[in-house]
């Protein structure tokens, strides 16, 4: 299998059809032998009985049925866990995202031996300037700030990735907005590449502002593995010293004044603040420890390596 094509669906009854005869439309003439997955994300309409009833006709068809709603992130999982292709490739379910644009996407990667992965850049993006257009704009500033790796478009579905770089990810919450920075913790090389976008004209939007929120959570948590993950003690630890220290110095100050020189301190509100800073910090502390343990029990019980190798040299960066 040369592709895997992984297109998380829900309640896109309206496209489905359309979209499955497009990407056989874009693929077919490559000569690449590809598969399909569609996850049917618990969708309350007909994209399930539709993505059945196209697979008995078509082989390259390959549905998957979640229980329920988990998400995209959960979606594109389930379409990860059993791609059989050398190359995966993502995409909306909306028709937002041209499938016409998969084979120039694979013939860049078959050509850059030094590239494990392209991500789409929707240049001449066709949504709502206000409601969707300037949100994402901002968040992918955020998003390049905080992880270090600077897209233009971390929003953009249509991505295209050696099969060994996917399988070293895996996706939780909303986390595939920031599948490119886990990409590069993973050890990929990432180029950016234009590609077409089209309004959307059938069906609806499943995203909400709610979903900004979301995504903000799931930020901190990539900036906490980025740089702690291996090492939560400095995080703990350094937060917990910032409230010890000042807190025994408080308690310090007051042990003066009690013995030194005979004041009360007994109803002093500095008194309970001292206390509190030190008890908070000590707790933080300890947190960062009991992190480290659970550290090594990821990695040593079932022998998780700390790093990754290659099976070759990488190519020069061109």
């Amino acid at each position: 299998m040369n592709v895997s094509i992984v297109i998380p669906v829900y309640n896109e009854a309206e496209n489905v059809r359309d979209l499955v005869a497009r990407v056989g439309a874009a693929l077919k003439p490559t000569g690449r032998e590809f598969e399909l997955i569609c996850v049917d994300d618990g969708s309350r309409d007909d994209t399930a009985r539709i993505l059945a009833d196209l697979a008995q006709t078509t082989p390259w068809l390959k549905p998957l049925y979640l229980m329920r709603n988990y998400g995209q992130s959960t979606g594109l999982q389930a379409g990860f866990d059993v791609a059989q292709g050398d190359y995966v490739v993502t995409l909306d379910g909306d028709l937002q995202n041209d499938p016409d644009d998969i084979p120039r996407l694979l013939d860049m990667l078959d050509a850059r031996p030094d590239v494990d992965m392209i991500s789409g850049w929707r240049k001449d993006r066709q949504d709502k300037s206000l409601s969707r257009k300037l949100p994402s704009k901002i968040a992918n500033r955020i998003i390049s700030r905080a992880t270090g790796v600077e897209l233009h478009d971390y929003g953009c579905a249509l991505k295209v990735y050696r099969a060994p770089i996917i399988r070293e990810i895996k996706l939780y919450g909303e986390q595939h907005r920031f599948i490119p920075a886990l990409a590069v913790e993973a050890g990929a090389r990432i180029i950016e590449e234009p590609v077409k976008h089209h309004a959307r004209t059938r069906g609806v939007s499943k995203y909400g502002i709610d979903r900004t929120f979301r995504v903000i959570l799931d930020l901190l948590w990539i900036k906490f593995m980025f740089r702690y993950l291996h090492r939560p003690l400095h995080a703990f630890g350094g937060l917990g010293l910032s409230f010890v220290v000042p807190g025994l110095l408080i308690l310090l100050e007051l042990l003066v004044e009690k013995f030194g020189f005979g004041h009360n301190i007994g109803t002093r509100p500095l008194l309970l603040g001292g206390v509190m800073l030190t008890l908070i910090g000590v707790q933080l502390v300890a947190m960062g420890v009991l992190g480290e343990i659970l550290i090594r029990i990821y990695h040593e019980p079932q022998g998780r390596a700390q790093y990754r190798l290659r099976s070759e040299p990488r190519p020069p960066k061109r």
